[in-house]
């Protein structure tokens, strides 16, 4: 069994109740179970496109699932979600779902990069993921806790869901 976090994100329709259903998603796959979730945050998007917010959030797994079986049930839960790869770099999406760790494995594979490479340059992550998992250290790269710094001035907010 393995540890996993999973970033969750979105800006497209109702990108909260998208994110809850993800979470949904999570807790269903098999060989897995759902450990925590961190609250929802609200971020600007990345990258040149025009866009609204994304809604973003972290998921804590257990799993048995192999990192590249794992990649390939996140991909179906997106498209279950109305996920299209138009292959528009940082475009609007209904539902984004990273690989972020999986255990104190390091993977660099043309289809899967584990810790993700851009884990520590997102404030989005990095604040749920310190919320769920806040003694966590990411392989290669320090404690969560440190990381936070070198995000500080980017914009995100707790999402009010009531």
């Amino acid at each position: 069994m393995f540890d996993a976090y999973i970033g969750v994100g979105g800006n497209m329709g109702d990108a909260v109740a998208t994110a809850r259903s993800a979470f949904d998603a999570l807790a269903g796959l098999p060989k897995t179970t759902l450990l925590s979730t961190s609250l929802l945050y609200r971020s600007a998007p990345v990258g040149p496109v025009r866009q609204a917010d994304f809604i973003n959030a972290v998921a804590a797994i257990r799993t048995r699932l192999a990192p590249l079986s794992l990649l390939s049930r996140l991909r179906s839960i997106e498209y279950g979600h109305g996920r299209v790869r138009d292959g528009v770099r940082w475009g609007p999406r209904a539902l984004d779902l990273d690989l972020l760790l999986y255990g104190e494995l390091q993977i660099a594979g043309d289809v899967l990069t584990v810790p993700h490479p851009a884990l520590c340059e997102r404030a989005f992550v990095l604040y749920p993921l310190y919320e769920i998992a806040p003694t966590l250290s990411i392989p290669g790269r320090g404690p969560v806790a440190r990381l936070l710094a070198g995000v500080a001035g980017q914009r995100i907010g707790i999402v009010d869901c009531w």
